[in-house]
């Protein structure tokens, strides 16, 4: 079967389907018993991410139990500053760690030239993925955006306010201007090799752009996504790419009046109505039911999803939650919410 053939593609190119493709953003997961045996039998997270037949394997679980539109690549947005020569671990209850950034003298430290070596397994798992997907299956690449990476590289890990990462940026914004666009750099070339590597379709997670007020969204979170998706389609301007700046606000707007990314994924706080009224018309959306309907199941998820389909399934369209679907939600529910997706018609 065609690329343009494929569901996913068809909707982030506008065309408007009978019924809208669905795939979960962390579809394979924690939640999955399959994924947790695996995970125990990897040894640590980054394990499974760098061992290509745990990573086809963990990607394909979903595909197999639920019948997913999209396989989304297996591995985390951390591995890019990992192979820019930062130090990362996951810890049990804590999350990822890095040994932060504390100034221009670390930033001079990270380089490029063991780049590729450091994530050949992860191309390796594209290209397995690739291989042994249903042929109608889309297969999604993906990356964080720079803003995102850039705090958990400033911060450490993760946090609440991201005053260290703020303050970066606003007392010293050529400094950090230097760590972004090493960042642009580093990500557009790992996207490009994940293309070459199988993925038909990329995804950049701006999981933090919330965290940004309106202007430095446009600055840190919109400028730099763009300046990414422009190199990605110097070389390969076939491949569609879907942008996700999670909770900025107004900000998606501005995203989609930019209109330099096929697709927008929202998250659960975007009115549906006024995506309609205001983003659809523009572009491709995808979103955004709130995991926690997931969790819950029931008359409640049912009436969400169905109104999500309603209100934006007649125009470009893609079903998603408004983030990643977290651990404690039933499996049953998940095969439930395909069903309703897969059933409706416009």
């Amino acid at each position: 079967m065609k690329t343009a053939e494929k569901l996913l593609v068809r909707a982030l190119k506008g065309e408007t389907l009978d019924r809208p493709p669905i795939w979960l953003m962390r579809q394979a997961g924690r939640y999955l018993p399959e994924y947790r045996a695996l995970r125990t039998k990897a040894g640590s997270f980054l394990d499974l991410c760098y061992n290509p037949d745990f990573a086809v394997e963990v990607t394909l679980q979903p595909i197999r139990r639920f019948g997913f539109d999209a396989a989304i690549l297996f591995s985390d947005i951390l591995v890019v500053p990992h192979a820019l020569g930062m130090d990362l671990r996951f810890e049990e209850g804590r999350g990822p760690l890095l040994d932060a950034l504390q100034g221009d003298a670390d930033l001079a430290r990270l380089a490029m030239d063991q780049f590729h070596n450091k994530l050949r397994p992860v191309y390796s798992a594209v290209s397995g993925i690739r291989a042994t997907i249903p042929a109608e299956t889309a297969l999604i690449g993906f990356a964080g955006a720079p803003w995102t990476v850039a705090s958990y590289m400033i911060e450490g890990g993760s946090s609440r306010d991201f005053a260290k990462t703020k303050a970066w940026a606003y007392q010293r914004p050529d400094s950090f201007q230097r760590l972004t666009n090493l960042l642009v750099e580093a990500t557009a070339t790992y996207l490009i090799a994940q293309i070459e590597a199988g993925a038909e379709v990329l995804q950049l997670f701006d999981s933090w752009a919330g965290a940004l007020d309106h202007a430095s969204v446009l600055r840190w979170s919109l400028a730099p996504m763009k300046a990414i998706v422009d190199r990605v389609r110097m070389s390969h301007p076939e491949v569609p790419v879907i942008v996700f700046p999670r909770a900025c606000g107004a900000g998606y707007l501005d995203f989609a009046r930019s209109s330099f990314m096929h697709g927008l994924g929202l998250d659960s706080g975007v009115p549906l109505d006024w995506a309609f009224t205001q983003l659809q018309g523009r572009i491709a959306l995808q979103g955004n039911l709130d995991p926690q309907l997931l969790v819950a199941g029931g008359g409640a998820m049912r009436d969400a999803a169905t109104k999500i389909l309603d209100v934006l399934g007649h125009g470009p369209f893609i079903f998603n939650l408004g983030h990643g679907i977290v651990p404690e939600t039933p499996p049953e529910h998940v095969g439930e919410l395909v069903e309703i997706v897969k059933a409706w018609r416009r």
